[in-house]
C-alpha cells in the first residue's frame, strides 16, 4: 500500500530540506520563468567549481508574483468580456498559494473550489477537464485532501515539469473555468 503524506507534512519536509540545502549552500542560483534562457545558462556557469558537480541539490523554476498577477488579471479579464464573475487562484510548484484575486460579485464558495482546482492541476501536471475523466477508473482520487476534480484547473510548465496551476471557479461551468485559466496562462507563455 502507498503511504500519502498531508499537504501540511509535504510543506514541513519540503521546508525543512529547504532550510538545510540553503543552510549548506553558498551560491546557489535560482531561475524563475521570467527569466531568458541565456540568463539562466549564464548563472548556472557562473556557479562555483565545486557546485556543478554536485548530485545531491537541485535547481528548480519558479513563477514569480509579477507573473502570477499577470496571469490571474488575464483569467479576470477573460472573464469581464463575457459578464462572468470569478475568483482565481494562482499556486506554485507545490501548491502552495501564490496568489488569489476574487472578481468583483464572485461567489463566496469560489474562493477555495479556485484554490482546489489549482492545487489539482499542479499536482497532476494535467488539467482538471481531463482529470474529471480519470475519476471513472479511480474513483478514490476525489477523496485526496485540497484536491477538486472539476474543470477550471490548469497546470503551467517549464520545460515538461509544473512550476504553478491556475484555478478558476465562479463561472456557470468548469469549460468556462478553464477557458478563463488558460487565458491566465496564456498571458504568461
Amino acid at each position: 500500500m502507498k503511504k500519502t503524506f498531508s499537504r501540511r507534512a509535504r510543506v514541513a519536509a519540503g521546508g525543512t530540506v529547504l532550510a538545510a540545502v540553503a543552510a549548506g549552500t553558498f551560491g546557489t542560483v535560482a531561475a524563475n520563468a521570467s527569466a531568458p534562457d541565456a540568463a539562466r545558462n549564464a548563472a548556472v556557469a557562473a556557479a562555483p567549481a565545486s557546485e556543478a558537480g554536485r548530485r545531491d541539490t537541485t535547481t528548480s523554476t519558479h513563477l514569480t508574483i509579477a507573473a502570477a498577477t499577470e496571469a490571474a488579471q488575464a483569467a479576470l479579464k477573460a472573464a469581464g468580456k463575457e459578464g462572468q464573475r470569478i475568483t482565481v487562484a494562482v499556486v506554485d510548484r507545490n501548491g502552495n498559494t501564490i496568489l488569489t484575486m476574487r472578481g468583483d460579485g464572485a461567489g463566496p464558495q469560489s474562493y477555495e473550489s479556485a484554490v482546489k482546482k489549482a492545487f489539482t492541476a499542479v499536482a497532476w501536471n494535467a488539467p482538471t477537464t481531463e482529470l474529471e475523466g480519470r475519476l471513472e477508473n479511480a474513483p478514490n482520487l476525489k477523496d485526496i485532501p485540497g484536491t477538486l476534480f472539476l474543470g477550471g484547473g490548469v497546470p503551467v510548465t517549464a520545460g515538461k515539469a509544473p512550476i504553478a496551476g491556475i484555478g478558476v471557479a465562479g463561472a456557470p461551468s468548469g469549460t468556462l473555468d478553464e477557458k478563463f485559466a488558460r487565458a491566465g496562462a496564456a498571458a504568461i507563455d
